[in-house]
Order: C-alpha cells, then structure tokens, then sequence
C-alpha cells in the first residue's frame, strides 16, 4: 500500500513537472495575468479595487434583492447567505492556495501521506463546514415563516394575477397593503395551479397550492414600497405576474 502511494505521488510529481517544462503551466499563467491586468484597465480601474465591492453591493441593492432586507424574516436570510457566500470564499481561497502549492511545488506533498490527505480533506475539514452551516440554516431558518400573528390577510393566487383581502373585507389586486411595523399573517391560497408568493425584502417563499392554505408571518420595519412576485412557474404569464407591497403607518388601502 505504501510503495502504490508512493509511486502515485511521484507519477502526479512527474506530471506537473512535464507540464511546467512544456510550458502549459506557463501558459495558464499568463493567462491569468492577462485577464486581471485588463482587469486593471478596464473602466472600473478609476474607482480603485475598492470600487469592486461597492459595484457588487449596488447590483444587489434594488427592489426584489434578498440583500436588501426590510423585515426580521428576510434580514434572517440575507445574514446566512453572507456566512454561505464568506465561508464559501474562504473554502475556495484554501483549495487555490493548495492547488498553487503543489502546482508551483510538486515535491512539497511528497512528504504527506496520502491518508492524511483523504483524512484531513475528506472528513476533518468538510464535516465541522457542513455541520456549522447546517446549524446556522436551521437556527436562521425558523424565523423566515414567523409564528402567529393578529392580522391576517388572504392572498389568492390565479393565473395570473394577485387578489389580496382585508379583514374588514374589502380587496385589491395586485397591490398588497401592509402595517409597517407590525406582523401580518398572509394565508396563500389558490384556486388553479400552483403559484408562490414572495417578497424578496420582507421573506422567504411560501408556496399557493391548490386545496391548500400556507401561512406566512411577514413584517416590514418601515413604510415604502416592496416587490412582489411569483416564484413559481405557472404558465405563459408567469413573467407578469407581480404585484407591490405597500406598508404604510396608517394602513390605507386604494
């Protein structure tokens, strides 16, 4: 077993060095170089590398950005997206710093027995990721659905539009209107196929489906305007079929 492990190492030794003797290496090399310094030159240069970031976060600051949260539910699932997307970074950075280490180094695993490499690779670093991200997805996951609340309104989903009823009875559509800084239960219902109601910025999905009633708790912390859509294909009109969510101090209602 020692002496197959052995011969495997020094047959991938043998290969990165062919590699950077052919000049491949060389080649992606520079390819990569080439690609950031144009980069480099490329109108975003003016703002500096720290004007990347800040072009990232403004794609993502618009009215259905789940980045841009306005509610506790959505503000739940916005913070475990960073840990997902910074833990993901971090996972990346350590498998390139690795991949480079040997590419440039091809002796330098040699040494580390190929055990510890399934070992450490396989279970030892994958598991307590995993495990920790999986803690934070149930944690931050009860909040999105919320509990109970006083108000409830009906949301009815049909091809392909939104029908929104009031406790004192009355309706609008597509146009739902909201306490701001209060909890509203929605109650998602539909007569046809099935829909799914969302408010990017105010919480998570829940599904309309026909026969069945789904609840949501969703608040909006202050009063504005929030994008509504139907997250589920549900025919040729499914593209259109959007709707506005209106939270107001005094809840009126057009």
């Amino acid at each position: 077993m020692q002496r197959m492990t052995r011969d495997s190492d020094e047959a991938v030794g043998r290969l990165f060095l062919d590699l950077r003797d052919d000049g491949v290496l060389f080649a992606a090399m520079r390819f990569v170089g080439d690609m950031f310094v144009g980069f480099l030159h490329a109108p975003t240069r003016r703002l500096g590398l720290a004007g990347f970031p800040i072009l990232f976060a403004a794609g993502c600051d618009r009215d259905l950005s789940v980045l841009s949260p306005a509610g506790p539910a959505a503000q739940g699932i916005a913070t475990l997206w960073w840990w997902m997307f910074w833990g993901g970074a971090a996972i990346f950075a350590l498998m390139l710093a690795l991949f480079l280490w040997l590419l440039l180094r091809p002796a330098a695993g040699r040494g580390i027995p190929a055990r510890w490499w399934i070992v450490g690779g396989g279970l030892v670093f994958p598991l307590p990721v995993l495990a920790a991200l999986t803690g934070a997805a149930l944690w931050l996951g009860e909040g999105t659905l919320g509990g109970t609340a006083s108000t409830q309104i009906e949301a009815e989903a049909r091809m392909w539009q939104w029908t929104f009823r009031y406790p004192d009875g009355s309706e609008t559509t597509d146009v739902l209107h909201l306490p701001a800084g209060r909890d509203v239960e929605i109650v998602v219902t539909s007569p046809d196929v099935i829909h799914s109601f969302w408010i990017p910025r105010l919480g998570g999905k829940i599904d309309a489906i026909p026969g069945h009633a789904n609840r949501i708790v969703l608040r909006a912390d202050a009063p504005g305007e929030y994008g509504g859509v139907c997250a589920e294909y549900c025919g040729t009109g499914h593209v259109d079929m959007s709707f506005t969510a209106v939270a107001s101090d005094d809840w009126g209602r057009e």
